[in-house]
């Protein structure tokens, strides 16, 4: 049976993207001063403004005005008429504290409380986390979203490169798998939206678009005639970045993790310290599902871990193997306790989260990438 599935990526000119990234340039630069900071921040990206907000608790002094400007001039945004400028926008922030009620959990777990010697923290908040991986692509990704970060990646380095020198940083791209059998056959769709300048010519943008984002990219041998490519196709795409919409940190958790072809927790990663079981626990979650797959146990796995605010170990851990699973899924759980420390401390020190490593997730997607911790391979038994 034939099925076509969907999944989109956007570039990191995107306003919501953009937020992602001033929220985790935030963490960041805490992070490099005081890796025990506590930080939640949120940003909100509007015509000719930034406002920054969240809880922040701190040993470190950190110039957030400054980090602001320097993420939208990294992005590549500075001009007003069209998206946004990082000298001119006028940049706000309300930052308090973390809560007090808050901090009691997270410092010191339930488990503690009630007599227990395993030193641990709480989890920062309830809540249920997935991870997922498959054997479909060499990333262990799902290949629609996999294909699809991967066009957005190459968008974003023809306009740094100035390979095509008239486009601008906002854009979009989508891309459509058909599957026979449950496995991957050919590309049905892609679809790629880019801002420009306003004197480009469509058709020319049309061509360069073909020829130097998607010809590279995407294999031959999955394109055909009957591949349909959608490009700008209003016509017309001059006004981008917050100029165009607005944006805000955490409104693109489907391109954040897997295009929708595995569930979502629905909790949002960027601005978040590794205490937010929302971040450090999907990063968990992804690295469990990775090496079941990595290790053979299965071609399919999905997991979800689930935590309660002020508790260490979570609450429950699921499996799924689609039906593909070389041993029982209740076998994998046991392995799952065996191999890897779910609490929040074990997660943060098996991964090492506390290190200023989180500007390089915010785009092109949090999973998939071979330099992040959580996709190392390890052996288990």
């Amino acid at each position: 049976m034939k099925r076509l599935f969907t999944s989109e990526s956007v570039t990191e000119g995107h306003p919501d993207k953009l937020c992602d990234y001033i929220s985790d340039s935030v963490l960041d630069a805490y992070f490099e001063k005081d890796p025990y900071s506590r930080v939640a921040c949120e940003t909100v990206a509007g015509k000719g403004q930034i406002l920054v907000t969240g809880e922040i608790t701190s040993n470190a002094e950190v110039d957030i005005e400054a980090i602001v400007r320097n993420a939208i001039k990294e992005v590549g945004f500075d001009n007003a008429e069209t998206d946004i400028d990082y000298k001119t926008c006028k940049v706000l922030l309300n930052i308090s504290k973390q809560s007090a009620d808050i901090a009691l959990g997270v410092d010191k777990s339930l488990e503690q409380k009630e007599g227990s010697k395993e030193e641990s923290e709480g989890a920062g908040d309830q809540g249920m986390m997935f991870g997922f991986a498959t054997d479909e692509t060499e990333d262990y990704m799902p290949m629609p979203i996999s294909l699809a970060h991967k066009l957005a990646k190459r968008l974003t380095e023809v306009r740094k490169e100035k390979i095509i020198d008239y486009i601008r940083p906002d854009g979009k791209v989508q891309v459509t798998v058909e599957y026979e059998k449950g496995e991957p056959k050919r590309i049905d769709t892609i679809v790629v939206s880019t801002q420009h300048n306003a004197d480009a010519d469509l058709d020319r943008l049309k061509q360069d678009i073909k020829e130097y984002v998607i010809k590279p990219i995407v294999p031959a041998e999955l394109l055909d005639d009957e591949t349909k490519y959608y490009i700008n196709p209003t016509g017309r795409f001059v006004i981008g970045g917050p100029l165009g919409d607005s944006g805000l940190t955490g409104r693109k958790i489907i391109v954040d993790t897997y295009g929708g072809y595995s569930r979502h927790g629905g909790g949002a990663f960027s601005g978040k310290d590794p205490t937010k079981v929302d971040r450090s626990a999907a990063y968990m979650a992804r690295y469990i599902a990775k090496n079941i797959v990595a290790n053979g146990f299965a071609k399919k796995c999905e997991i979800q871990l689930s935590y309660a605010i002020g508790i260490a170990q979570p609450i429950s851990i699921y499996v799924d193997t689609f039906g593909t699973g070389k041993i029982p899924d209740n076998e994998i759980v046991k392995k799952i306790r065996n191999t890897f420390k779910l609490t929040p401390r074990g997660i943060i020190n098996s991964l090492e989260l506390r290190r200023p490593i989180y500007k390089q997730t915010t785009n092109y997607g949090h999973f998939g990438k071979e330099n992040l911790p959580w996709e190392k391979v390890i052996k288990m038994v």
